[in-house]
């Protein structure tokens, strides 16, 4: 046969081959592109809700309580099904039929989680007779609705002899515990734990990592132009005038009526030192030492993506309060079995929540937890986070399944190591705030630098009741440094804050961040407390 003819026969077979070829993979690329567009869009809705969320939070001064959150994590879902409907518009997609792909949002808080997905409402007949019969509840019994379920804390079950306890985790080292101790006796206690703590019990002195905690001298910012001391208790700032009287912020407004409280120096990291020591003591006593990994009840293996085990509760006799050791340290025994407790409390959950879905949903679309990637598990279990699920739409060759996870590293729920600035002179508004890791840091800071929360530095609001009129301030008005705060240039990344404050010389910077860590850390919202008592200590 002439080469002509074969030729002839290649292209006729090649042909049709090459363009099929050719068509499988611009519809493989076009899938591609829509699939990187669809996440981008996902992400810059779930941005968009977690930022409602923080800026709602930041401008409440009730936003610790339950009925403020709820209220607020609601209106960060509403944000997002809005962002999402605006972002997906130019593809044909709504608010109404994106919802039917959404199965679920997840907000992770302090002390445990909130999702936010379909459910059947019940009420048995006696509550549902006790409402008003005249047409304006628009909700009855059985009914399908879309809200926030019940708050589920990061908790585990522990067995071991008579002991027989359930612990609540949180993003710090902040449990609480209840329960029977060894000897069966009740337990109720919630506190910080902490390692490398000593105290002088006839001076009174507390040392904290080799480093004296002290008084500190009043705090104080501003409220619209006017500099006011103020004391923070349990979540509330309460802010004394120059007349001697103290009201405190409520949404905004001036509240008085709150009573008097001692005029003196700050000590709430000294007491938060002291406190978990004791209560460091007090574990000990109830037996929780004696608890391993084997004695949580009701629990299985984390794994991966890949299916490798990354954390095993049966497989593992960790001693999880590992007192002898730095039980601070990130990989301590005690750390990583409390991120494991959340994540699988989370995981769990949350599976159940997408297998759920599936009862309400009404397409072919079998619904799935999908495996998140470690990167966005340690994202999720060091702060507070919005994870969002996207699911079920085509995007040409297959099916999207898709999620997002978002972090708010500037809220009032958590003080984590990152939340903490440094202010060089905090009685000058002309100076700065730095990453306690900028460069040098140690050899700029004296004894008028000062160590404040994250979120004092961001804009809040104010309203004048009287021209109707709201203003805007901020609490402190120093600026960020740009080489380590905003181009983040000038700052180290040590994966380990307290050993890079360990080996520094001087002291003075660490025990500025240890006092600013310690003041913040107790001054937040605790449910544990008794509120009235524990104002009280201060008054």
């Amino acid at each position: 046969m002439k080469i002509q003819y074969l030729a002839v026969v290649f292209v006729i077979i090649m042909l049709p081959i090459s363009l099929v070829f050719s068509v499988y993979v611009e519809g493989q690329v076009e899938t591609l592109d829509m699939q990187i567009s669809y996440d981008t869009k996902l992400d810059n809705s779930t941005y968009d809700a977690i930022k409602a969320f923080q800026l709602n939070t930041v401008n409440s001064s009730t936003s610790d309580l339950t009925n403020s959150k709820i209220r607020d994590i609601e209106a960060a879902a509403n944000s997002f099904f809005n962002s999402i409907a605006t972002n997906f518009n130019m593809v044909g997609y709504n608010s109404d039929n994106l919802r039917a792909y959404v199965p679920a949002l997840v907000f992770t808080m302090y002390d445990g989680f909130y999702i936010y997905s379909p459910f059947e409402n019940t009420l048995d007949e006696e509550t549902q007779n006790r409402l008003p019969q005249d047409g304006s509840v628009t909700y009855a019994g059985g009914e399908e609705v879309t809200g926030l379920k019940p708050y589920i804390y990061y908790s585990c079950r522990y067995v071991r002899g008579q002991m027989d306890v359930t612990i609540t985790y949180s993003l710090d080292n902040y449990i609480t515990i209840q329960g029977y101790d060894k000897n069966g006796n009740p337990i109720n206690d919630a506190g910080y734990l902490i390692d490398n703590i000593s105290y002088n019990s006839s001076t009174g002195a507390i040392t904290y990592r080799g480093i004296q905690i002290t008084e500190e001298p009043q705090l104080t910012e501003y409220i619209g132009n006017n500099l006011y001391p103020y004391v923070k208790i349990n979540g509330v700032k309460y802010y004394k005038d120059s007349s001697g009287n103290w009201f405190t912020l409520m949404n905004g407004s001036f509240n008085y009526g709150q009573g008097t409280f001692r005029d003196e120096n700050n000590d709430m990291a000294y007491r938060y030192y002291l406190e978990a020591l004791d209560f460091k003591k007090r574990l000990k006593d109830y037996g929780v030492e004696e608890l391993t990994s084997e004695n949580a009840v009701g629990v299985s293996d984390i794994t991966d993506a890949n299916g490798d085990v990354v954390y095993s509760f049966t497989d593992g006799d960790y001693q999880i309060f590992d007192f002898d050791n730095d039980i601070e340290e990130s990989d301590s025994n005690f750390n990583n079995h409390r991120l494991a407790v959340i994540r699988y409390v989370i995981e769990s959950n949350l599976s159940v929540a997408l297998s759920n879905y599936n009862d309400y949903g009404t397409g072919s679309y079998n619904f799935r937890m999908p495996k998140l990637s470690e990167e966005d598990w340690d994202r999720i279990l060091n702060n507070v986070s919005l994870i969002s699920f996207l699911q079920g739409l085509s995007i040409g060759g297959k099916i999207y399944n898709g999620y997002s996870v978002i972090n708010n590293n500037k809220n009032e729920e958590v003080v984590t190591e990152d939340s903490i600035y440094i202010i060089e002179d905090v009685n000058s508004d002309s100076s700065e705030y730095h990453r306690v890791t900028h460069n040098g840091l140690e050899s700029m800071v004296n004894n008028n630098s000062r160590g404040v929360f994250n979120i004092d530095f961001e804009r809040k609001s104010i309203g004048s009741t009287a021209t109707e009129t709201t203003y805007y301030y901020y609490p402190h008005r120093q600026l960020g440094c740009y080489t380590c705060y905003v181009a983040q240039t000038d700052s180290e990344t040590p994966s380990n804050i307290y050993e890079y404050l360990d080996g520094m010389t001087d002291k003075t910077l660490a025990k500025l961040y240890y006092t600013a860590l310690g003041r913040e850390r107790y001054s937040m919202y605790k449910v544990f407390r008794n509120p009235e008592e524990h104002v009280n200590q201060f008054r």
